[in-house]
């Protein structure tokens, strides 16, 4: 399987119900590692939540970069 363009991440309650919907882009991240990233605000019963997804691929970086 290829590397994803993006990713599609749904978020839903215990009941199912959809929360939100995040797209998840890669990322080369400050360490050297790759992987993918994303964050949103969000509301659940009239409260504002900042959600953050982070996905990291094992043994992306470099053993120079460490």
């Amino acid at each position: 399987m290829d590397t994803p363009k993006f990713i599609i991440s749904e978020m839903k309650d215990d009941s199912g119900q959809l929360l939100t919907i995040l797209t998840i882009q890669p990322k080369e991240f400050k360490t050297g590692s790759r992987g993918f990233y994303a964050n949103q605000k969000m509301e659940i019963a009239g409260k504002r939540y900042q959600v953050q997804v982070q996905l990291v691929e094992i043994g992306s970086k470099t053993k120079s970069e460490e």
